[in-house]
């Protein structure tokens, strides 16, 4: 007699394998704490207005 074997697989093991939220977080606040030590005039040094007025806005968004 065989045994039988589960119908369905293990949710992380069958979808690949996932990262931990500080993988994605993490970097992402990097990047802004980086954009705003640079601050507008750098950012339009970099990239012209538009990157500029992005950067303002975050940093009004987050420093009030």
């Amino acid at each position: 007699m065989s045994v039988p074997s589960p119908s369905h697989s293990r949710g992380a093991a069958a979808s690949g394998p996932r990262l931990p939220w500080w993988a994605l977080v993490l970097p992402a606040l990097a990047f802004v704490a980086l954009l705003m030590a640079a601050g507008p005039s750098g950012a339009h040094a970099a990239g012209g207005d538009a990157l500029a007025h992005v950067v303002r806005g975050m940093q009004l968004a987050l420093l009030g």
